[in-house]
């Protein structure tokens, strides 16, 4: 297929064909076995919380009050990939085998560089364009949902965008470490979306310059020129992507709201330190000064640069943020006054959920943490994401490896194989 244009098109086409048909059929399936009394993470659902995130079909509090969209979103994508079924069908059994005679445009070599770097314009272009769909869903499009809306989530449009490229390009300057937690620690949708408009814009213009430029003398060098080596870049860039998104969903509660998800697992530990916080505040504890088995405060201590955060174990995780929390954040952490007279029934409610919601578990726990009885089935989404993602990006990299190795050994003219013309195998005896 390598150079076969016209075949590799059908194997391509007919591959995002198996895409687009399991995103369509899982998203059905999920729409057949949702129980809207239920929240989405109880029940294993990992496309119906996008389709929510993007505010499709909730409201306040991320209430589920229409399942049509995800109806519609399934049979959607499962006609598109009846089209590129066929379409990879087509051009893998019955469409000319090279483009390049009959469709110069579509057609293409793998050592014409400007031709290359046209189709990298193309693709940056069709990213960019993906980049600002989103932009336009928050902005004219219904909106999308705000987990940090006033009075708990909802749907909003976004109307006071974050364009400042200090804010922006500052996430990205950030330690990944806790605390900091470079782009992954984004917070409030005015960011992400101003992110967005930023990128779609940088891809657009990405792309019409590498459409109307031909590589420079130093890239024509230093990069190593063939289908493989093209190949092996774009499995280290989609293995950058997965590391990421791994990071994202298991850390980020704006992009990934809690309400669809399940909180993050620092979030459910700060829930379980405030939910026993409130119990023993209720028996007359005296959670400002009681003192816990390390000599530390038991309900609240102080970091080490000074904020009041919860005690115990959960003090590793004294950056979270979340809505149901912040309310009761001072200037200096949380306010003591406020978390003897300001925790509301919702707080609580809100806390003792996540609390019991944990995504615990792991590739070999899929049926939940192994110390609880067998009505209790019970992983996260988050879990799985990430655990999913942070696997295939690994895979992704060994691949990215495997084959950049081939691709310079290649085009160093020192490939190790056997010579399939003179192989020892074919001058022995058959077998029969």
């Amino acid at each position: 297929l390598i150079n076969l244009s016209g075949k590799l098109l059908g194997a391509h086409v007919a591959h995002a064909g198996l895409i687009v048909f399991w995103a369509g059929a899982m998203n059905l399936f999920e729409v057949a076995h949702f129980v809207p009394e239920k929240p989405m993470y109880e029940q294993g659902l990992i496309l119906l919380p996008h389709l929510a995130t993007l505010g499709w079909g909730v409201g306040p509090g991320g209430e589920v009050i229409d399942t049509f969209p995800y109806f519609v979103s399934g049979v959607l994508h499962l006609i598109s990939s009846a089209v590129l079924g066929f379409g990879g069908i087509y051009h893998a059994l019955l469409g000319p085998e090279t483009l390049e005679e009959s469709f110069p445009f579509f057609g293409y070599v793998w050592k014409d560089r400007n031709k290359m770097t046209t189709i990298l314009g193309i693709h940056l272009i069709l990213l960019g364009i993906g980049a600002f769909l989103l932009v336009f869903k928050a902005l004219y499009f219904g909106g999308v949902y705000d987990t940090w809306a006033p009075g708990g989530g909802d749907v909003r449009k976004i109307t006071n965008l974050t364009l400042s490229p200090s804010i922006l390009f500052g996430y990205l300057l950030k330690s990944p470490f806790g605390g900091e937690g470079w782009i992954v620690s984004v917070d409030d949708l005015e960011d992400i979306i101003g992110g967005h408009v930023w990128l779609g814009s940088i891809c657009i213009l990405g792309g019409i310059w590498h459409i109307l430029t031909k590589p420079f003398a130093w890239a024509r060098r230093a990069l190593v020129w063939s289908g493989e080596a093209y190949l092996s870049y774009s499995l280290g860039a989609l293995s950058v992507c997965g590391f990421v998104a791994c990071c994202f969903v298991w850390f980020n509660n704006t992009a990934y709201p809690s309400e669809f998800y399940g909180p993050t697992g620092p979030e459910a530990s700060q829930a379980q330190a405030f939910t026993f916080l409130v119990r023993d505040q209720r028996l007359g504890a005296n959670v400002g000064s009681a003192q816990g088995p390390t000599g530390l405060g038991k309900y609240l201590m102080r970091s080490p640069t000074g904020e009041v955060i919860f005690g115990g174990e959960t003090m590793r995780f004294w950056d979270l943020r979340a809505p149901w929390l912040e309310p009761l954040r001072g200037p200096n952490g949380l306010d003591l006054s406020r978390l003897k007279k300001d925790i509301q029934p919702w707080q609580e409610r809100r806390s003792a959920e996540y609390m019991t919601h944990a995504p615990l578990g792991s590739l070999n726990s899929v049926g939940g943490v192994a110390t609880e009885i067998n009505a209790v089935n019970y992983v996260s989404p988050r879990s799985w994401l990430s655990t999913s993602h942070f696997v295939l990006a690994f895979f992704l990299f060994v691949g990215h490896l495997w084959h950049a190795g081939r691709a310079r050994a290649a085009a160093a003219g020192f490939e190790k194989g056997i010579d399939r013309d003179f192989e020892p195998v074919l001058s022995m005896t058959p077998f029969n």
